[in-house]
C-alpha cells in the first residue's frame, strides 16, 4: 500500500458547529430566566443632612432686547448693575439658565453671560430648543 503524500487532510467542522449552535440556543433560552440576587447591607450614614433644592434663575432675552429675570423686566443698558443688585438676595450656588432669541447678536448674549459670571454664579447654562 502506497501513501500519496500530495493529499491534504480535510477537517470536518460541521459537527462542532452543530454542537455550538445547540449550546448557543439553549443559553439564549435560559439566560433571561437566570436571576442573580445578592443581599447587601449598606452602612448607615453618619449624618442625615437633607439636600436643599435651590430654585434656578431664569434669564430670558427677547428680540427687542428686553431682559427678564424670573418675573422682573430690565433694560439692556442697565442690566449689569441691576443684576448685580438683584443677585445679592440669591444663592450663588443656584443654576442660571439663559435663553435668548436666535436673532440676537452673539456678543450681546456673551455680555449677559459675563455679567452673570461677574456676579459670582458658577453654574450657568445657555438654553437651546433641541
Amino acid at each position: 500500500m502506497l501513501y500519496d503524500w500530495d493529499d491534504k487532510p480535510e477537517l470536518n467542522i460541521t459537527p462542532l458547529v452543530d454542537v455550538m449552535l445547540v449550546l448557543l440556543a439553549i443559553l439564549m433560552v435560559i439566560a433571561p430566566n437566570i436571576i442573580y440576587e445578592e443581599n447587601i447591607r449598606l452602612p448607615q450614614g453618619s449624618t442625615s443632612q437633607q439636600l436643599s433644592k435651590i430654585p434656578p434663575v431664569h434669564i430670558s432675552i427677547d428680540k427687542d432686547k428686553k431682559i427678564k429675570i424670573n418675573k422682573d423686566t430690565y433694560l439692556l443698558n442697565s442690566f449689569v448693575d441691576n443684576f448685580f443688585n438683584y443677585s445679592r438676595k440669591l444663592d450663588k450656588k443656584a443654576t442660571v439658565l439663559i435663553s435668548a432669541d436666535k436673532s440676537l447678536d452673539y456678543g450681546l448674549v456673551m455680555s449677559i453671560l459675563a455679567a452673570v459670571k461677574q456676579a459670582g454664579f458658577t453654574e450657568v447654562s445657555l438654553a437651546t430648543n433641541g
